[in-house]
């Protein structure tokens, strides 16, 4: 009688995750076509100016577009290619295909540091895709300019060409911002495809530098780190778009959770994982994190110690926002962290879902036709500089395609990262 009712719970515990995978997968199917419908909209929204990349809405709802030397054209025909890699659809991979080669200029590009968002979100997504070589040479060419920003004294790749603090008279000509963790991604891919070893060792040696002086004892993180050229030591730390200097940025904390997860992913050092797990649980156990698990824009906004801190664009309050997109990097950082993690795995992945589930809900994922087009909403670029409010953001939808990418091939039992050829 023992053994039979052992057997009856082991046969409805597996019917239970048949069926919570079925569901989960009619979930991954659905947002995928809503997504395709939605990105088709945007496709005849922006047949006007093939040349102007979307980027947000502005306060009467309109598309607000960008030129290629933005860090953020990338994102669109990156979500393109995720959601005809779902589909299968031609028109979408035909338009990603259109709107990734408009980008063949910026393989030079040596302006600021985003390159790696520029090009391998939309070329890197291309090339894993098609295999065109074609494409594997224009990544390895904006690899070589992104690399021409690397300073050998700091041992950093400099973010922008200058940062003034918005709160105070400092100006720093040497300025490395988290987000600077997404670009590495790009040099270890050139590395790898050319036997180039020296990619890869400004990789390395930038994450480390981040690792040491951006990343605090509790694991939250450092907006802004400015350094000094002659002696390579840090000259001051700062934030330009979260509270207060030394509180935590949400998309910078997510930044630096998918930047040292794909690091160690590419090194295999058990510092990176340890640095990418701290991040992480810094970010899931936070007392300030809502119940849905999306953030507010910053983890400190409105607290006491936490200064100067930044007044509101309105009324001269600080109001709290959420950002989606800060969510959805998270959600798919935790994905991959969760096949790496030996002890936290499950942990990681389940907290993943809940976050797609809840960016999936009608409060952050925008009706059909609305929105700009865009997928989500609640996103916040930048509260300090009074831009990009409460507002869609391109980046957004590409994280959560990523993510809902990502967690299909974890349903399917299948590697999110196929061995590099050369």
């Amino acid at each position: 009688m023992k053994q039979s009712l052992v057997l009856l719970g082991f046969i409805s515990l597996v019917t239970f995750a048949f069926r919570s995978d079925k569901n989960e997968t009619v979930f991954v199917k659905e947002n995928f076509t809503y997504a395709g419908k939605q990105l088709k909209k945007m496709l005849t929204a922006t047949e006007i100016n093939k040349l102007a990349f979307p980027r947000t809405i502005n306060k009467t709802g309109k598309l607000v577009t960008t030129n290629m030397y933005d860090w953020t054209p990338g994102f669109f025909p990156g979500s393109l290619w995720y959601a005809a890699e779902f589909s299968g659809d031609a028109a979408l991979k035909n338009a990603a295909q259109q709107w990734t080669e408009r980008l063949e200029p910026l393989k030079t590009f040596t302006q600021h540091h985003d390159l790696g968002f520029m090009m391998y979100c939309s070329y890197g997504n291309a090339y894993r895709l098609t295999g065109n070589e074609a494409y594997k040479n224009i990544l390895v060419q904006s690899a070589r300019s992104l690399s021409t920003r690397f300073n050998p004294v700091t041992g950093c790749i400099k973010s922008w060409n200058i940062f003034k603090s918005w709160h105070g008279s400092n100006t720093y000509n040497f300025p490395v911002i988290i987000d600077n963790m997404m670009n590495l991604e790009l040099l270890f891919f050139a590395s790898k495809v050319t036997g180039d070893t020296s990619f890869r060792h400004i990789a390395v040696t930038h994450a480390e530098n981040t690792m040491k002086n951006q990343i605090r004892n509790d694991y939250s993180s450092y907006h802004v780190v400015c350094y000094d050229t002659i002696t390579g030591k840090v000259a001051g730390r700062e934030t330009a778009q979260g509270y207060a200097d030394n509180s935590t940025w949400s998309r910078g904390q997510a930044w630096a959770i998918y930047g040292f997860t794909m690091v160690y992913r590419e090194t295999k050092d058990p510092r990176f994982l340890k640095t990418a797990e701290g991040l992480a649980d810094y970010f899931m156990n936070h007392k300030n994190l809502p119940a849905d698990k999306i953030p507010y824009w910053d983890f400190n906004a409105l607290q006491k110690g936490y200064t100067p801190g930044v007044r509101s664009h309105a009324n001269n309050v600080n109001i709290l926002y959420r950002d989606a997109s800060a969510a959805a990097i998270v959600a798919s950082a935790l994905m991959e962290l969760s096949t790496y993690s030996s002890s936290k795995g499950n942990q990681y992945r389940n907290f993943a879902v809940k976050m797609l589930h809840s960016l999936a809900s009608p409060a952050y994922r925008a009706p059909l036709g609305n929105n700009g087009n865009f997928l989500l909403m609640q996103s916040v670029g930048s509260i300090p500089h009074n831009t990009e409010i409460n507002v869609p953001l391109v980046y957004a939808d590409y994280y959560f395609l990523e993510a809902l990418q990502r967690y299909d091939l974890l349903m399917k039992g299948k590697k999110l990262f196929a061995v590099q050829k050369k």
